[in-house]
């Protein structure tokens, strides 16, 4: 599973957010994590589309969460920030068996899917509120 910059600026961002009691506008928060306006701008305004941030607009508008941190879950997040869902590699999501065609042959799914499995499970049970406590 390959995690990009936009998963890593998403959580950044989400952890200033949560840590404010008003709403935080692009500008402040590109400034403090050293990351292009117009970027985190894209990945605020997914994380928006999804219910995860609520945004205002105007003079004193900004970005504040849509939900509690604790009601966030990690998966979730990336899944908005990086657009696709959390993969190992591509067949591994499959639950019923190696789904390139290889059948029998292919020794490296089971494998895979496991790893997958304890991932999803990590990142499901693993909120914003434990990593702003962390």
């Amino acid at each position: 599973m390959l995690l990009t910059k936009a998963s890593e600026y998403a959580l950044l961002a989400l952890i200033m957010i949560s840590q404010k009691n008003t709403p935080q506008d692009v500008d402040t928060l590109s400034n403090q994590l050293g990351i292009s306006k117009s970027f985190l701008a894209k990945i605020l305004q997914s994380l928006a589309r999804e219910n995860i941030l609520e945004s205002f607009k105007g003079a004193h508008g900004g970005f504040v969460l849509a939900r509690k941190p604790e009601e966030l879950t990690l998966k979730s997040i990336i899944e908005c920030a990086e657009k696709k869902q959390t993969m190992v590699f591509e067949c591994s999501p499959s639950q019923t068996r190696c789904p390139g065609g290889k059948g029998d042959f292919c020794r490296v799914w089971p494998f895979l899917n496991k790893l997958q499995t304890k991932i999803d499970m990590f990142l499901d049970n693993m909120t914003l509120k434990d990593i702003t406590e962390a």
